[in-house]
């Protein structure tokens, strides 16, 4: 329990530091800003990237080594329209270095013809004296590295479905494959909390995710407690409620795209600031502060998730039915409350999932939660669906498989791969990594 609390401590203190950093999109476009203002020419080297004097402003302070003469240490301060979760925060409105403010034509034609632009991409000095001073890595072993920090979301994200799809199967012993589309629900509740607070006139980057994060978990599991409950609990055959959550599948898909439009709306990238960890050689190793909390959430909510089914009256309730129905009917436990609470949190966690998603990728289509569930639904097999640690233990390695195929194979047939790792574990190991004892899938 004490490291479950130093864990969220350290998560929110983390958030509470990213507030107060150097939003990186407004880097990278003052960054290519600076060649501009130096048309003489030479190397720059960026040495600092701090918060300006005053709000949605930042300095870069940076040196010039022309080719004959001494260098010369400069700076530059660069003001934007807005910040936080505003979608105009990457636009430059004025800028002034050490000789006064440039002219505000100047800056007009320069975010008109030229931020942007490939001749500005190529000539971004990029972290500069950032990245000095970095542990010196081998370069399979750097590559590795920048792989798996970059796969922390993806690996949250399919350990919370694959979670959620163990809870539901491991006390009825059936499969829910609309998680994928309630975890899009969630990504759409988050975009429409964000939405909520930019209109408000309020961009506070807290405020706005926490808005998300709270409807997302909220619209998720209502949904998935009215959809799923009618789809799983009112419907006695386990064949024919595996078909009811298809057609659920695919009314959610639907209702989200009237909902929401075919057009997807994204959320600006927040919290990715990047900061390096290693290099090899010219390469270096970087993450971005929702990375880590993005995968930090994601253990967070597995450990608390694990924690309620060991430690909790739930958790109790919840292990006497899927043990044995007619006993625990027998000890007062209402197996339709106990199924309802059940459908509840694996839609939570689905809605988690999809808040997760958004808030690292921007954005979740309305039909883009099929693949994401199927998925976790490959992982919650290979570990063990009917037990919650099996499912988030194969969720991890769904994520891990994934980001190790997209790194060393052609991205083309990750997918594939992925579902022939399912065929192998269906032959050789059907009930998991931790599933049943004697490796057999549960009888429905």
């Amino acid at each position: 329990m004490i490291a479950l609390r130093m864990l969220l401590l350290a998560l929110l203190l983390g958030l509470a530091a990213c507030q107060a950093s150097v939003d990186a999109e407004q880097a990278r476009v003052c960054r290519q800003a600076l060649p501009a203002l130096n048309p003489d020419g030479g190397r720059i080297g960026v040495q600092r990237i701090a918060p300006g004097t005053r709000p949605r402003e930042i300095r870069i302070d940076y040196e010039v080594v022309p080719a004959t003469g001494a260098p010369r240490d400069r700076f530059a301060y660069c003001l934007f329209a807005a910040s936080g979760l505003d979608p105009s925060k990457s636009e430059l409105i004025g800028v002034t270095t050490e000789t006064g403010i440039v002219a505000p034509a100047t800056v007009y034609f320069l975010r008109r013809f030229y931020l942007g632009s490939p001749e500005a991409l190529a000539a971004d000095p990029g972290l500069g004296e950032g990245a000095a001073g970095l542990v010196e890595l081998p370069p399979a072993l750097a590559y590795a590295l920048q792989q798996a920090v970059a796969g922390l979301p993806k690996i949250a994200t399919f350990g919370l479905l694959a979670g959620a799809y163990a809870m539901v199967f491991g006390l009825v012993g059936r499969i829910n494959l609309a998680f994928g589309e309630l975890a899009a629900v969630g990504a759409a509740a988050t975009t429409s909390g964000v939405a909520i607070m930019t209109a408000l006139g309020t961009a506070d980057l807290l405020a706005g995710l926490g808005l998300g994060l709270v409807l997302a978990v909220f619209a998720a599991g209502l949904h998935g407690l009215v959809g799923t409950g009618v789809a799983i609990g009112w419907v006695r055959s386990s064949r024919a409620a595996l078909i009811a959550t298809v057609g659920l599948s695919i009314a959610l898909m639907e209702y989200l795209r009237l909902v929401r439009g075919p057009i997807e709306v994204w959320v600006p990238p927040v919290f990715n600031e990047t900061m390096p960890l290693a290099r090899a050689g010219s390469f270096v190793v970087t993450v971005t502060p929702m990375s880590l909390f993005t995968g930090g959430i994601g253990l967070l909510a597995a450990t608390l998730l694990l924690r309620l089914m060991t430690g909790s009256a739930f958790g109790r309730q919840w292990r006497a039915y899927a043990d044995d129905p007619g006993a625990a009917a027998l000890f007062g436990i209402d197996g339709g409350r106990l199924l309802n609470r059940t459908l509840a949190l694996a839609s939570a966690l689905a809605g988690l999932a999809g808040f997760l998603t958004v808030v690292q990728y921007g954005s979740l289509g309305f039909a883009g939660g099929f693949q994401l569930g199927l998925k976790a639904l490959v992982g919650a097999v290979l570990g063990g669906i009917g037990s919650i640690p099996g499912a988030l233990l194969g969720g991890l390695a769904i994520g891990i498989f994934e980001v190790a195929w997209s790194a060393t194979m052609p991205i083309e047939g990750r997918d594939i791969a992925v579902y022939a790792a399912l065929i192998v574990f269906l032959v050789f190991r059907p009930g998991g990594l931790l599933g049943w004892k004697h490796g057999n899938p549960r009888q429905v």
